[in-house]
Parts: C-alpha cells; structure tokens; sequence
C-alpha cells in the first residue's frame, strides 16, 4: 500500500535531553528549552507577507477579496509542499497534481491506483483515479514534439494537462492534429485536440518590468536580476537578442551584452552590466510600486500567477500546464508553462512571479489584454541552472552555487522534487522545485524538503 511511504514529518528535529549542572541536587534539574517551531511552507516562500501590490492585482484579476487573496497564496504554499511528498511517495504511479477554488483550498492529486486513495486523503488532497501515470503522457508529448516538421505552425502548442489526465494538442485544423497523432505513433487516446486559430508568437517589441533596448533596434523586458560571481545581470527571454548584442537601458544609456541566449528550442538569455547598472530583487508592480522576490519555488498548476510588462502593465490569472511546447514562426520552444495572464507585444521577457517566488520570463502568446489570451513563460529554474546564474532576493542568505561532493545539499543548486541530498549526515528529499538559498537548509525549510 502506497501509504506505508508517505513520511509523516516534514523536516529533522533535535530532542533536548534535560541537563544537570554539577554539584547541584537533582532537583534543580534545568527543564531543556522548548524546540523552535520548524517554519511552515508558507513561511518559507514569504506567503504569509505578500505585496500590496501583488495582493491588489490577484484581487482585481481573479476576482477575490483582499482577505481570499492572501488566503490563496498561504494555501497554494502549502498545497507544493503536500503534492511533491505525495509525489516522492506514490513514484510512476502519480499523475499529476493541480489545486482550485478561489482561495485553492483544494488539493487535488492523481494515481493510477485506487490503493493510494488512502494514502492520498492522508496526505491532505483529494485522490483521483485516472489511467495514465503522468510519465507516460510525458512520453507521448515528447513523440508530438519530435514528429513536427517545418515550422509547425498548424499544430503550434502541445502540453499535458493533468487534470485531463491527457495530452492537449492545439491545431489549426482536426485534419493537422491528425497527421501530427498518426506521425507521432502515440495513441490517440491519449491525445485531446484543441481546434483554434489562435497563433501564438514570440513578443519580441516588449518588456516586462523596465524596458531595454537591444542593438538600438527593438525594445524587451528585464526579467529577474542575477548575478554569476562578481558579474551583475538579468535574466529574460532568448529571443530578445543573441549573444553579444549590446543593450540600452529604459533610459537609453548604455547598460550591457547578452552574454548567452537561445531560441527557439528553449528562450532564455541572460545580460551582463556594466558597472553603471545595479541588479536588485525588484520587480516592477502596478502604479510603478516594487513587488519583491524571495525565491523560485515552481508553483502548481492552478495557482495564481502575475506579470510585468512595459505594454500592458500589471496583470494576474492563473497557471494552466507546465512543460508545454510551442511552434512559433521562428521554431519550436520545448518546456514553457501555459498561463491564462494576458500579454500583449512590448511585453517579452518581463518577470512572471507568484506570490514572492520568481516563476519565469515572457516568451510568446496569442489574444491580448481586451479580449484576453494565452501566455507562455519560460521557467526561471532552468534559466538559472543553464547559465549558473543566482536569482537576486529580498533575503540576505542568497548565495551563488556552491562547489560540494556529489549528493550533498548546496545553496545556490536548483533542485527538482524528488533529487535526494545530504547535509549534516542526514538524507532529505526534495518536495518542490527551487534554486536553494542560504537560510534555507534543508532542516529549516520542511516546505521544500523532507528527511528520509
């Protein structure tokens, strides 16, 4: 029974044994000090203190109160923390994991085996039975993404969607859905076909947070400040320019050089500054306020998730899928998340962040902020985790990666759920995706990690 697997602590914690000064009687025994409360998940993303600003926004966006705002982003915290030890508990049969309700009060999690019901309720979530485990689908993604051809513009996006328990194919035609299914070799089953004739592209004259300008001729959004040893930088969309173009600040000053990018297949780059420039954790909110960023823990599917862009300003709405792939003109980008915020150009590469935690930057989409779209983001983990990079936050214990011996917890790594460390001889496991800080050592954040 899957049950038998799920720990049932969140995180290591050190029992006092009373201690006796010499020479005193037994009596006087000093009773040992009462163990500091291990942090909640919500605690250690900074969900429980949220921006006005971001709070003003989710508010306006997905329709909430104030209060039911706050709510959400303790709960969507904590829901993380509860999927991903479901997830490292049930292994190739979990499929999948999504949260809903306005304040997404709701848990739910996937299994291909109705024995982990139990398991599942235990754990805080809703169990769902479905037929195929969430690689599988995987799996018959990757064969989508293989088998198109050209541009591939007549079947431009393809995700999982987990709470279909199938692949999501979008075509402009069912007749271009079926060759791709056929090409493929996957199971049609597996495959529901989305006709529309929506037609996603890279928003290249765009930023999100403050602009910058590229070789002088078009114009992007800083993502998130980084820095890679002494040198300061941000991160954003590859397509916003190629290595070694030069860029100018929202002020036309002269402000760096790309120093790496890539596009299509994935669309992250990141900018070295010069010395004039000072990367700092802000993103840029509505009204110009400063929304702060404290990490890069991956949201769920479901949860609530803002934008920055120079076009269209401050907007929310939620996560649809992760790992999804979309054919521009320009190529195919593999592993974005699909979100229901609107962009439109002028936009590109701006920061999407949920709650305090960096999410990704703006790659493409189709509709606009009338009528509403559709929105990619290239995830900010692999970002970092590629180029080396470190994500500036509001919190002193960043640090850049760490050299160590192999297995050993190191801030500065990015870690996925269920990569296993060590630290202090204990073994952890971890719960949700994140770049490891300082203050964040497995022990004191049962959040992101699970002793084993």
């Amino acid at each position: 029974m899957a049950h038998r697997h799920v720990s049932a602590g969140c995180a290591a914690l050190t029992v006092l044994g009373a201690l006796v000064l010499t020479g005193l009687p037994a009596a006087a025994a000093v009773e040992p000090p009462a163990p500091t409360p291990a942090p909640s998940a919500a605690e250690t993303l900074g969900a429980n203190s949220p921006s006005p600003v971001v709070l003003r926004a989710m508010a306006r966006d997905l329709r909430l109160t104030e209060a039911q705002a706050r709510t959400r982003l303790v709960n969507e915290a904590e829901a993380g923390t509860r999927a991903g030890r479901l997830q490292n508990a049930l292994g190739k049969r979990f499929a999948g994991a999504w949260v809903n309700g306005p304040t997404s009060a709701a848990l739910t999690v996937a299994s291909t085996d109705v024995a982990d019901t139990p398991a599942i309720e235990a754990g805080g979530a809703r169990a769902v039975v479905v037929d195929t485990p969430l690689a599988d689908l995987k799996a018959a993604k990757t064969k989508l993404d293989r088998a198109v051809t050209g541009k591939g513009l007549q079947t431009p996006v393809r995700y999982v969607d987990v709470r279909t328990n199938r692949v999501t194919l979008q075509a402009t035609s069912r007749a271009a859905a079926d060759t791709l299914i056929k090409a493929a070799g996957v199971d049609s089953a597996l495959v529901a076909v989305k006709v529309s004739a929506d037609q996603p592209r890279a928003l290249y004259d765009i930023k999100g947070g403050d602009a910058f300008y590229i070789d002088d001729t078009f114009r992007c959004s800083v993502g998130f400040g980084v820095t890679k040893g002494d040198q300061q930088g941000f991160a954003t969309a590859g397509h916003c320019g190629q290595a070694g173009s030069k860029t100018t600040g929202y002020n036309q000053v002269a402000q760096g050089t790309f120093e790496a990018s890539v596009f299509p297949g994935q669309d992250m780059s990141w900018v070295g500054v010069n010395s004039d420039w000072t990367a700092t954790s802000a993103v840029k909110g509505e009204g110009g306020q400063d929304v702060q960023t404290a990490g890069s823990v991956q949201a769920l599917v479901g949860a609530a998730v803002c934008r920055s862009g120079s076009t269209t300003g401050w907007h929310c709405g939620m996560i649809q899928q992760h790992d999804t792939s979309v054919t521009y003109a320009e190529g195919t980008v593999d592993g974005v998340t699909r979100t229901t915020v609107c962009a439109e150009p002028g936009d590109s590469g701006g920061s999407y962040i949920s709650g305090a935690q960096a999410q990704g930057v703006t790659s493409g989409g189709s509709g606009d902020c009338t009528r509403g779209g559709t929105t990619f983001y290239q995830p900010i983990n692999p970002v970092l985790s590629t180029y080396g990079l470190t994500l500036k936050t509001s919190t002193s214990g960043t640090s850049a990666p760490e050299d160590g011996q192999e297995g050993s917890w190191a801030a500065g790594r990015v870690y996925e759920v269920g990569e296993r460390v060590t630290l202090d001889g204990v073994a952890y496991e971890c719960l949700q995706p994140h770049q490891a800080q300082a203050g964040w050592q497995p022990a004191l954040a049962p959040g992101l990690w699970q002793r084993v």
